[in-house]
Order: C-alpha cells, then structure tokens, then sequence
C-alpha cells in the first residue's frame, strides 16, 4: 500500500528537466531548467523571419520559453525581422549582435530587462520600440544601430547606460523621459544626425563623451541637477550654438567643449570652481565668455584657439592660469589678470596678435616661457615687483 502511494504521489508532480540541461528542438538550441527554456543558439546561416516560440515540447514535456540567451542570434547576418512572444522576460548579452540586416524586431511587454550590447552592429534596424516594462537599457544595447532613425525610451527607463546608442549615426532626435537620473558615459557619443535632446530635470549625471561627436546637435540645456560636466562630454559639437550650464555644476572637464566652433557665448556659474585643460579649445566663434566668480584654476588650452573672443574677465578667486589658457585667441585686445593670480603657465596668452594692453595683478610670481609670445600688438607691460622669473620668449 505504502509502495502504491509513493507511486501515486509521484505521478501527481510536475516533471521538470535537470538545470542548464541543453537540448535541440526542431534546429534550435535551447538551455532548459525546470519548467523553463532559453535560447541558446539558433543557425547562423537562418534567413528571414523568425518566430521565437512562446513553449516547445521536448521528451513529451512542455517548457515555456522565458528567455533569449548570451549569443542566441549573434552573426545571423542573414536574419530580416523577429517576433518575440509574451512569455519572454528578458533578452540577454549580444543576443543580436551582427545580425547586420534585421529590419524589425517586436518586443513585448513582458520584457524587464535588454542585455548589454543586445543589438550592437544591428546596421539594417530603422525603429525600436522599448517597452514600459523595461528599466534600464543596459550598456551598447543599440550600439551601431547605424540605420535607426528614431527610438522611443519608456517612462519605465531610470538609467541609459555607458554607449547604449554609440555611433546611432542616422538618429535625428530622442525624446529621454523624466523618469531617467543618470545618463552613461558615450551614451550618445557619435550620434552625429542627432539635431535635438531634451535632457529632462530628473538627471543628475551625465558621464564623460555622452554626447561626443554629436557633429547636427546645436543647442543644449543641461539640467539644475548636474553637478559636474565631465571630460569630453560634448568634445566636436561642431554645430552646437548654445549651451545652458546651470548652478548647479561645480566644474567642467577637460575637454569639455573641445571645437564646439560653432558656439558663440557661453556663462560659467558662480559654483563652478575649476575649468579643465582643453575646456573649450578651439570654439572659434565663441565671442563672449562669463567666467563665475568662484573659479580658482583656469586649465591648459582651456579658451586656446578661441581666434573669436574679444575680451574676457578673469575673477579675483583665479590662482593659477595654464599653459596655452588663453594661447591663440587672436581677437583679445586687451586683458587684466587679478592680484590672486600666482603664476601664469607656459604660453598662456602666446599668438594672441590683437593683444594692445595687458595688467598685470601684484600677486604674479612667475611668468612662463612664451607666456605673452608673439603678442606683437603689445606696446608696453608693467611687471609687479614680486615677479622672480620670467620664462624663455615670455613676451
């Protein structure tokens, strides 16, 4: 009786596989793990459409599929579109990787999460639709999508993370909702059809080259919750014409707004203490800068090559100015460097031709090698008395 009853009892549970057991079903690789499957690998010589199915029947047993695994599609070049079913919860690293003339792909509500470069390389994708039910879009998750024209991020999404739409070349503008907080490093970098972002007041990060390369963008506000722009961020902007910092950033990186040449103005706030090297490097048009208050360190190359600018003031907090600060800004015609300025680097002010009067604050020290080279506009300098060296070529 007791035998019979085990047997009973047992034909009453449900039969499920032995973990990450690998199978094949009709072509198809799949990893099953109790009631569930994952692809694993389908041919790469598959062409066409493809219908992920929503279970598959293996050994007399029913098993939902649930995921689309590391690699599953990766290198059907051949592959044109894709369906994906509502029992799919999440779609995995590379899933799609060169799958280089997928078209369409629809996916479901059911989908959480979209692994890292999920759809990197996928050239011939011209829209995706990201579910509210996704989160975060992890990093190059469209990663040289190079035909996506537009992308509709859900109010679901927190985090766009580092290279999500890298070098999106034909994405012409993207729309990041309120719900977002941080944006990743080369998020956007090399989106260079991208023409306008509305970055919302929900952001309080923005990584380094987010928006590098972004060559079509030509204006930018940057939300009241930044606190830092950090290294190239926005390096060759070349069409951006306007920029929006808020007080809420304490600095700006190195390289910051390298050859943003089409920009014409721009105001530092008072929060900002340093400017990084190369900052704004070669913003030709940029004719009018207000430097806040509270900066203390101007870097090296920070305004080099701004041939544009005309006049600038240097607040009383700056202590130091970098080499080539100022280098190359040919339109200068005059300029004040305050008593609380220590030093003054290496060609800071060298190849600025327009320069007819300078003042020079009591507090400078040293004065650098070619620091005022081939100002040759420059008739005449008074050097305080607490200047102990002068550079090679300084003036």
């Amino acid at each position: 009786m007791k035998k019979y009853f085990t047997f009973i009892l047992m034909a009453l549970l449900p039969v499920v596989a032995t973990a990450d057991e690998n199978v094949e079903v009709n072509g198809i690789l799949y990893r099953l793990n109790g009631s569930q499957a994952t692809i694993s690998c389908i041919p790469t010589q598959y062409s066409g459409a493809f219908n992920v199915p929503a279970s598959i029947t293996y050994d007399g047993m029913v098993f939902s599929v649930t995921s689309i695994g590391v690699g599953a599609f990766s290198n059907c070049s051949r592959l044109t579109s894709v369906t994906i079913p509502n029992s799919v919860t999440s779609i995995g690293v590379d899933a799609f990787l060169f799958c280089s003339s997928l078209v369409s792909i629809d996916i479901p509500n059911s989908v959480t999460s979209i692994g890292s470069c999920a759809f990197d390389n996928c050239a011939s994708l011209k829209s995706i639709n990201i579910p509210n039910s996704v989160t975060s879009i992890d990093y190059g998750a469209f990663m040289s999508c190079t035909s996506l024209t537009s992308v509709t991020i859900p109010g679901s999404v927190t985090s766009i993370s580092g290279a999500a739409f890298w070098n999106c070349s034909s994405l012409t503008e993207v729309t990041i909702p309120n719900s977002v907080t941080s944006i990743g490093a080369e998020a956007f970098c090399g989106c260079s059809g991208l023409t306008s972002v509305n970055i919302p007041s929900s952001v309080i990060s923005i990584g380094q080259s987010a928006f590098m390369y972004c060559s079509s963008l030509t204006e930018v506000t940057i939300p009241n919750g930044v606190t830092s722009i950090e290294i190239q961020t926005f390096e060759d902007c070349s069409s951006l014409t306007s920029v929006t910092i808020p007080n809420s950033v304490t600095s700006i990186g190195d390289y910051a707004f390298y050859d943003c040449r089409s920009l014409t103005s721009v105001i530092i706030p008072n929060n900002v203490n340093s400017i990084g090297n190369d900052a704004f490097y070669g913003c030709s048009s940029l004719t009018s800068v207000t430097i806040g208050n509270n900066v203390t360190s101007i870097g090296e190359r920070a305004f080099g090559g701004c041939s544009g600018l005309t006049y600038i003031t240097i607040p009383n907090n700056v202590t130091s100015i970098g080499e080539g600060a100022f280098g190359g800004c040919s339109g200068l015609t005059s300029i004040t460097i305050p008593n609380s300025v220590t030093s003054i680097g290496k060609g800071a002010f060298g190849g600025c031709i327009g320069l007819t009067s300078i003042t020079i604050g009591n507090g400078v020290t040293s004065i650098g090698d070619q620091a005022f080279y081939n100002c040759r506009s420059l008739t005449s300098v008074i050097i305080p008395n607490n200047v102990n060296s002068i550079g090679n070529y300084a003036f």
